[in-house]
């Protein structure tokens, strides 16, 4: 029985020169978060772009309900803020493990691209760490003069719910 619902591999060799620079704006995305740049992140982000944090089984389901879900950058730089300075929470910080980073198409100007994450949460008061989050981001890229930005970061993560609040982002 052969599998139809997997894309296939990329040939394209345009899509290979983007390949480098949208590697490094999801590094980025991770790094400014790991080192507690979190505000760093909605400039990641196309004017109009947006960030939600959802589900597998909601996802999957084409159920609306996510976790976050921010429509522009300044939406997000909003919950950045609250997070900052209205939220109360344990301190922690996270590390993200990033792979299989793939451009799978391109429709008018928009790379569709996809990449696998695992986020390990420490505790700042005892140092305990544990996996937070796994998944998969199933990001639209636009290539701009100033290079790659989101124009829609999804993050979707595999288990059915997030342990704890989420107050910083993935």
């Amino acid at each position: 029985m052969t599998d139809t619902s997997a894309s296939p591999v990329n040939t394209n060799p345009l899509l290979d020169t983007h390949h480098r620079a949208v590697e490094n704006l999801i590094y980025e995305w991770a790094r400014a978060i790991d080192e507690n740049r979190v505000e760093d992140i909605a400039a990641l982000l196309t004017a109009d772009g947006g960030y939600k944090v959802q589900s597998r089984f909601n996802t999957d389901r084409g159920l609306p309900l996510a976790v976050i879900d921010c429509k522009s950058p300044a939406q997000l730089r909003d919950r950045i803020k609250s997070m900052r300075i209205a939220n109360v929470y344990e301190p922690h910080h996270y590390r993200h493990i990033i792979s299989g980073v793939q451009i799978i198409g391109e429709t008018g100007g928009v790379l569709e691209v996809r990449s696998n994450y695992i986020v390990v949460r420490t505790m700042d008061h005892d140092g305990s760490m544990k996996v937070f989050s796994s998944g998969q981001c199933r990001d639209r890229v636009v290539m701009g003069d100033t290079g790659p930005r989101f124009a829609q970061r999804h993050v979707v993560f595999d288990s059915r719910a997030i342990e704890t609040l989420l107050v910083i982002p993935l």
